[in-house]
């Protein structure tokens, strides 16, 4: 006698149900998506594994829009919290942005609820996909980010962000050899924006490409490739990169003549590190290490801290981000940059430079962060960036400080947003 089906018997079900459990951890909890991803589809194959990242990846993306058709459904809102709206924007996500058929999708997302929520998803899902609905296009952002964004920036800021939110992100590759631009350019079928950059076609299988094994380049956006490209060529002097991990600064530092000293407190992100330097032929000293105990062993001629912040800068790639971050996290972010500033410039030498970046939009880990380290010692002066150190389309600002926007190089593709402050040390005692 066959046994009764259960509901892990619906094939794709494992996925879905990790793919809540991942959204839960972001949303309830505030985890990053990519942490989270491994401890929610533990046990999966790679493609369910991909199936539950793009599930949760676009739910965040589109959240509010998902949000306003279930609430258009229904008498009144459930709240945001509640399972059956989780287990109902799972299911609409898959057939609006990933193709899935209808019934393929409530098949998937009622084993997820009981009871009475169950007919409830069923009623309001079905009364959404008879009436064919669509997502916008650009993506709406989470009212409480775009508030803040037009604060700071403008109102047309949110605007611009929302459109660059429903463009796939440009991959973009540092190359070991900056004297060999318009050689790998045309080899990749790429364009150029600044001496070792190139900006791949869209779809380019990353491993395959010529180059990619005897380690000629690696992946890194634009902007986050602007820091490094201030401290120029290294003549053999000594420059501490904090933060480095996965080591992409690190290796164009050591490219360009440095001696690193490459520091991170994750010892995994330590060994990708590690494992590019070995790709590429780069060397680099490793020191796993958390900055606000570590000291080195004296000062050096550069300091590079690419500081932890929001990443509010990278939204385009981790949604989860205008989710997960608000006023009490960009604070308490900004109080531990404001303390490893302070220690990291006691490291330099007399006559030194810091460079200071964050991957953020917000001014409190950007401009605001070091106007107050400026006021706080006196013996740090701005050495203003020059249009001709950075990519086609980037210019400094008024201070001298490079900034990163949503709109920036739109026309090209846009890069992530990014905040750097180059800084000289005084020799006078």
């Amino acid at each position: 006698m066959p046994r009764p089906s259960r509901p892990e018997d619906v094939p794709g079900l494992p996925a879905r149900r990790a793919a809540l459990r991942l959204l839960d951890a972001v949303l309830r909890r505030g985890d990053p998506l990519e942490l989270a991803l491994h401890g929610a589809a533990q046990g999966l194959a790679p493609a369910d594994r991909a199936l539950v990242h793009a599930i949760a990846a676009e739910t965040l993306r589109h959240l509010p829009d998902l949000d306003t058709l279930i609430d258009s459904a229904t008498r009144q809102p459930l709240p945001h919290d509640a399972k059956a709206r989780m287990v109902l924007r799972i299911a609409l996500i898959q057939v609006l942005a990933l193709g899935t058929a209808p019934h393929a999708a409530i098949a998937t997302a009622l084993p997820l609820v009981d009871g009475g929520p169950r007919k409830l998803v069923h009623g309001v899902f079905g009364t959404l996909t008879r009436a064919d609905p669509t997502l916008p296009s650009p993506p709406t952002l989470p009212p409480e980010t775009a508030s803040r964004w037009a604060a700071q920036w403008g109102d047309a800021m949110p605007q611009a962000a929302a459109h660059a939110y429903a463009q796939r992100p440009p991959v973009d590759i540092s190359l070991r050899d900056p004297a060999r631009t318009a050689h790998w350019a045309e080899a990749l079928n790429g364009r150029s924006l600044a001496p070792g950059h190139v900006r791949l076609p869209e779809g380019a299988a990353i491993p395959d490409l010529p180059g990619f094994s005897e380690g000629a380049w690696w992946v890194q956006d634009l902007a986050a490739s602007t820091p490094a490209r201030l401290l120029g060529v290294g003549e053999g002097r000594h420059v501490l990169d904090l933060c480095a991990a996965p080591g992409g600064k690190t290796m164009q530092l050591a490219a360009a003549g440095w001696r690193v000293t490459a520091v991170d407190q994750s010892k995994k992100r330590l060994e990708r590190l590690g494992e590019n330097l070995a790709r590429t032929g780069l060397s680099a000293a490793i020191v796993h290490g958390n900055l606000r105990a570590w000291e080195p062993d004296g000062a050096a001629d550069a300091i590079l801290l690419d500081a932890p912040c929001t990443a509010t800068g990278i939204y385009r790639r981790h949604p989860d981000v205008l989710h997960r971050i608000g006023p009490r996290q960009i604070a308490e972010l900004a109080e531990l940059q404001t303390e490893l500033l302070a220690r990291a410039a006691a490291w330099l030498k007399p006559g030194g430079t810091l460079i200071y970046a964050t991957c953020s939009l917000e001014r409190a880990e950007g401009e605001e962060q070091v106007a107050r380290f400026i006021d706080a010692r006196p013996d740090f002066s701005p050495l203003p960036a020059t249009p001709g150190e950075l990519p086609d389309g980037i210019v400094p600002t008024a201070q001298g400080w490079v900034r990163t926007l949503p709109d920036s190089l739109a026309a090209q593709g846009g890069t992530d947003g990014f905040f750097v402050a180059r800084l000289i040390r005084s020799t006078k005692p």
